[in-house]
């Protein structure tokens, strides 16, 4: 019997599906003159996931799981056995889709469950990733500083504050001493003009007798005003 022809006018016949299609919708292949295989893409994808499977049998003893078709718009999170809506996975730009491989409940609970196996909560997570130091070296600091913030004295400061041009950890502030260098964007000249500032625009108390003081204007602003 004659061999059948397979090759038309710039068609192919896929082996499989006996379909006729052009070229580039087969697969490369290196061993045809024209660079294309026998099987068209779709045909061609679904041979070598069979024998994916028939090796993985042969060599582990198990069945593969056969891939969950999923609506548009729409992606199968494993963790809670549900097919979702794009907007109800958290972006990821290192996946093809953009999408994470888990919903956002359970990329969260998973997170969370990370975080503890392997620093002990989200704390000590915070605190390593963006500081470098744990909750060992913060309580300790702490106690170098005799248990107050470092610069008001207020008692049991949590903010752990940093030098945001060479990362190095400074101290731990209270909310208010924290927000407030960050306000002035860690810069002296600020902080000393701030100061020059207010020493020009506040009220002083003099003494003019032994235990006796006076409030003196500052030498420059407006009064307050007052209300006839």
């Amino acid at each position: 019997m004659a061999p059948i022809n397979d090759d038309r006018d710039g068609l192919r016949r896929c082996r499989d599906c006996s379909e006729w299609k052009p070229l580039d919708q087969f697969c490369a292949s290196s061993k045809r003159p024209d660079g294309r295989g026998s099987y068209c893409k779709p045909c061609f994808n679904e041979r070598s996931k069979a024998s994916y499977a028939r090796r993985v049998k042969a060599k582990f003893d198990r069945e593969v799981r056969l891939g969950r078709v999923v609506p548009d718009g729409h992606r199968f999170c494993p963790a809670c056995d549900a097919v979702k809506p794009f907007e109800a996975f958290p972006r990821n730009r290192a996946d093809a889709s953009g999408y994470a491989t888990y919903c956002k409940p359970c990329h969260n609970a998973k997170t969370r469950d990370t975080k503890d196996r392997l620093y002990g909560g989200n704390r000590e997570y915070h605190l390593r990733q963006r500081y470098g130091v744990g909750e060992k070296e913060f309580q300790e600091l702490l106690a170098e500083q005799g248990g107050v913030c470092a610069i008001c004295g207020g008692a049991n400061p949590q903010h752990l504050d940093h030098d945001h041009r060479t990362g190095w950890v400074r101290g731990i502030l209270c909310f208010n001493c924290n927000g407030g260098l960050g306000q002035f964007r860690d810069s002296p000249m600020r902080l000393a003009r701030a100061i020059t500032y207010l020493r020009g625009t506040t009220w002083q108390r003099a003494l003019i007798h032994p235990g006796v003081y006076q409030m003196c204007s500052p030498t420059r602003g407006r009064p307050p005003s007052r209300r006839f």
